[in-house]
């Protein structure tokens, strides 16, 4: 989980240094790093097991094509058509990489050797939600032309104008412009963080305690942290699952929203 040891005579709680990660080998570009890496091979093992489950469907599904059709059955009931309606399907594919890509990305961080959430990187939800954002307004746009696109959303029908153009207008154009797609990513982002920051901590505790600097009453403190890891690591990965979903459940809102205006 990238804890460096501590070798003092105090222990040393893990901090912000556990996710900056310097080149993979010197000489390489400032950016190729281990998050990136894995950012990568993430990418792959999603298409190589889309591939798998589905290049050759069989009419009664086994292995990984039931496991994908769980999955895409999942996203579709779930997320796509209480948002989409009947355009569910068209959304489906970018629905459906979204959240396996998503979701594996933040499990990698309690994968053994690996055991760092890629998303806990601020860069990757950014790129997520920018994607969502720009396809959200072009969507908005086309659908409604550009006149039509700010009317609706300025001035929905019902609100007196006067209370539209002092109060809810400027409150709709913050919201859609920078609260909605900064909120998108921090969201994420700042749970996968946190996520990896406590599990770090307690696994260093109980490493110090138990291992490098093992006393009688640091033992109790290193086995209850390590009871503590245990169980973190249990709720992280509910925690991994729930922001996905909801990260994917926002972007289906989105869309929504800019296909269909008057819901």
């Amino acid at each position: 989980m990238n804890v460096n040891v501590p070798v003092a005579d105090e222990f040393q709680a893990p901090g912000v240094g556990l996710f900056d990660f310097p080149p993979l080998w010197d000489g390489a570009p400032y950016w190729l790093t281990k998050p990136v890496l894995f950012a990568v091979v993430g990418v792959m093992l999603v298409c190589g097991l889309a591939w798998a489950a589905f290049a050759r469907p069989k009419l009664v599904p086994r292995g990984l094509q039931n496991a994908g059709e769980y999955a895409y059955e999942f996203v579709r009931d779930q997320i796509a058509r209480p948002f989409l309606g009947r355009d569910a399907e068209r959304w489906m594919p970018l629905l459906l990489s979204m959240f396996v890509l998503i979701l594996l990305w933040n499990l990698l961080g309690v994968v053994p050797l690996v055991q760092f959430p890629i998303n806990s990187h601020i860069a990757f939800p950014v790129i997520f939600a920018l994607v969502v954002y720009v396809l959200k307004i072009y969507l908005g746009i086309r659908h409604q032309g550009l006149g039509g696109y700010f009317k609706n959303m300025m001035f929905p029908p019902g609100l007196p104008k006067p209370l539209a153009i002092a109060l809810f207008a400027p409150l709709e154009l913050l919201y859609t412009f920078v609260t909605a797609p900064f909120t998108h990513a921090v969201r994420l982002f700042a749970n996968m963080f946190a996520g990896h920051l406590l599990l770090a901590f307690f696994s260093a505790a109980g490493f110090w305690f138990l291992i490098v600097h093992p006393t009688v009453p640091g033992s109790v403190v290193g086995v209850l942290s390590v009871a503590m890891a245990v169980a973190l690591t249990g709720l992280e990965i509910f925690i991994q699952f729930l922001q996905a979903f909801l990260f994917t459940m926002l972007a289906a809102m989105f869309i929504g929203g800019a296909l269909h205006p008057e819901h």
